[in-house]
């Protein structure tokens, strides 16, 4: 629970530094090669590289999911919505969580399908709120961006906390450190490839934007997953789902009191409260329902 908390801290500067510096100034996919390629250096060295190559592939496909193709979808969203928005639409992240548990453990119904999509309505209808008049085709498209995100995120850190935990009931010896450069080279293979696709020649153009880029890179990404990762598999997935939307007020503050005077608070508050309404229904029906064997 501790290395969630200060992961938190961390990351909540992480959503304004990129809307402030680097959204529409710095290629997208630059900045994500450079972030994965920065935390990959990191634990570079510690790698193991007589890791098994089963471990190391699915290391590194988790990485591909939960780093790399989040960080692709994370990263357009910015140029798409504004910072508080990109935090506030995170907030599903946890009911990702609760519905791949769900798949996982063969309790996926139809019934439970139905209510989910009838919060994701009314959550839908949060989101309008914050931009009630100025609901434009990049403003949805925004919205359906952020929820790839999410999905990929949440997806990663089940994957990761289940291999582990079945990595040590077998009693392999998987040393975090050692193995987890394999989760970044992962990323760094999937960003190389988009980058070498979609990439264009926008790179970061002052001393700020590079050193904003070494810190998302080597602290942010480097420091911050392998803590993230590594606490996921001490809690419950209840307090994993729970702590993944800790970080949208610690972010919302730093973003507001910082850099974003001119927000429109009220709209942001309304639409925020339905949006966290409707996850909080969904988490309070997911404890509560009757299990299913």
């Amino acid at each position: 629970m501790i290395l969630l908390l200060l992961v938190t801290l961390l990351w909540a500067f992480s959503f304004s530094l990129i809307g402030v510096y680097l959204a529409g100034q710095v290629d997208s996919y630059f900045s994500v090669l450079t972030r994965v390629l920065l935390a990959t250096l990191v634990f570079l060295p510690f790698l193991n590289w007589r890791t098994p190559p089963r471990t190391a592939l699915t290391l590194m496909a988790i990485g591909v999911v939960q780093l790399g193709l989040m960080y692709l979808f994370y990263y357009q969203s910015f140029l798409l919505l504004s910072v508080p928005e990109v935090l506030l639409f995170t907030i599903f992240t946890p009911v990702y969580i609760a519905l791949i548990y769900d798949l996982m453990a063969r309790r996926f119904s139809l019934r439970n399908s139905l209510w989910n999509l009838s919060m994701a309505a009314i959550a839908v209808a949060g989101a309008a709120i914050i931009r009630w008049g100025e609901l434009s085709d990049d403003y949805w498209r925004g919205f359906f961006v952020v929820q790839g995100a999410n999905l990929c995120f949440a997806t990663g850190q089940v994957a990761y906390r289940q291999f582990m935990q079945s990595a040590r009931t077998q009693g392999e010896s998987l040393a975090p450190r050692q193995s987890f450069g394999w989760f970044f080279i992962g990323a760094s293979a999937v960003a190389t490839l988009a980058w070498i696709i979609l990439g264009k020649p926008q790179y970061p153009g002052s001393p700020v934007q590079w050193g904003v880029l070494l810190w998302l890179g080597a602290v942010a990404s480097g420091l911050g997953y392998f803590l993230w990762n590594k606490g996921a598999t001490q809690v419950s997935p209840a307090t994993l789902a729970t702590m993944n939307n800790a970080l949208i007020p610690a972010g919302l503050l730093v973003n507001l009191l910082i850099w974003n005077h001119d927000a429109d608070l009220l709209r942001l508050l309304c639409g925020g409260i339905l949006i966290a309404a409707a996850v909080t229904l969904s988490e309070w029906r997911s404890k509560h329902r009757p299990k299913t064997s």
